[in-house]
């Protein structure tokens, strides 16, 4: 098994729920998401999402 990480931000929510859902749909249907952390950020004019998401890539069984 292999950990992995991913970053996702945007100060944009649809976009951010766009990107996160991309990701989401790019993972083998094996894999484990170990843990989620979420955090917003208010700026200037806006707020910054952002999404580290720890995950495992599991092997195949041959």
């Amino acid at each position: 098994m292999t950990s992995k990480f991913k970053l996702i931000t945007s100060n944009s929510v649809e976009r951010f729920e766009e990107r996160l859902a991309d990701f989401l749909a790019l993972l083998e249907p094996d894999d484990i998401i170990a843990d989620i952390e979420f955090s917003t950020v208010g700026l200037t004019s806006s707020i910054e999402y952002s999404v580290l998401i720890h995950y495992t890539r599991t092997e195949k069984w041959a």
